[in-house]
């Protein structure tokens, strides 16, 4: 082997290298995301759409990089990842202390539920305390349900009122019909959902409660270790911040962004210590 050839396959190893540890391709930010799920993750006419893939087109054109989003089935993510077949992952991806030991986090985003009531209707409840007695449709299965169960019997029944009345429905849609036709006194509901429920029925339901129920982090994830592309989302998160599109896209989404403590708390830390 040549002088001149050893010199040719060790750059090439060099870049290889330097690419490994920031994007797979140079000028392009490969995201995986479970295009199945509105309004965070989706496809319309065939193209990417809803929260994530706005926010990443936003952060790409910040780092000036081309988004390339790969569909990948949700159970499938974070494997993906660190098999190194796309960059991140962005796709409404809880942070736990579990996934945390397995990729690093950019915390982005916090979720939660909203309470939604017909826009006629006085009843203007803030809170799940405010729900003693009245009736509650979810779509079936909903994560906050065992939470407002508990709540009804350690708050309202212990404190002499009547328990809440829990109905469950297949969909969400069938949730806010029920709503609409007075089966139901209360929607609750994923926050981005409910702010796209309340889009679509043009002023006949409104979100009534103005804080996120019952929390939950989300977070951009890489390969455990890229530390070089880690670096860079956090630069251009910190841009889209102070040009002020992150705070509109929030808005737009009826979402929020999580706190020190509450991003210490997702991973398993101290939140107090996260706070100070």
């Amino acid at each position: 082997m040549s002088r001149a050839t050893v010199l040719i396959l060790a750059l090439t190893l060099s870049a290889a290298a330097q690419a490994a540890d920031g994007t797979l391709q140079p000028d392009r930010l490969s995201v995986g995301s479970d295009l199945t799920y509105p309004p965070y993750t989706y496809l319309d006419q065939g193209k990417p759409a809803g929260f994530d893939p706005q926010f990443m087109n936003l952060l790409g054109a910040h780092l000036k990089l081309t988004t390339q989003f790969q569909d990948t089935r949700f159970a499938n993510l974070v494997m993906g990842v660190n098999a190194r077949r796309f960059d991140v992952v962005a796709s409404a991806l809880y942070v736990t202390p579990e996934r945390a030991a397995q990729v690093d986090f950019l915390p982005y985003l916090k979720s939660g539920a909203s309470l939604m009531v017909r826009a006629n209707d006085s009843f203007r409840p803030q809170r799940p305390e405010d729900l003693c007695g009245k009736r509650i449709g979810s779509i079936k299965g909903g994560s906050w349900i065992p939470k407002l169960m508990a709540l009804s019997k350690s708050h309202c029944e212990a404190n002499g009122q009547p328990a809440i009345d829990s109905r469950e429905f297949p969909t969400s849609p069938e949730a806010a019909q029920a709503l609409l036709a007075k089966a139901v006194d209360v929607q609750f509901e994923d926050a981005a959902v409910a702010a796209i429920t309340a889009d679509k029925l043009k002023g006949r339901v409104l979100i009534s409660s103005n804080e996120l129920i019952y929390p939950v982090v989300i977070g951009l994830a890489v390969r455990k270790g890229n530390e070089a592309l880690l670096g860079e989302l956090r630069q251009g998160f910190a841009d889209m911040k102070a040009s002020g599109e992150y705070q509109t896209l929030l808005s737009r989404y009826n979402l929020a962004e999580p706190s020190a403590a509450e991003v210490a708390q997702a991973l398993g830390q101290n939140p107090q210590a996260a706070a100070q």
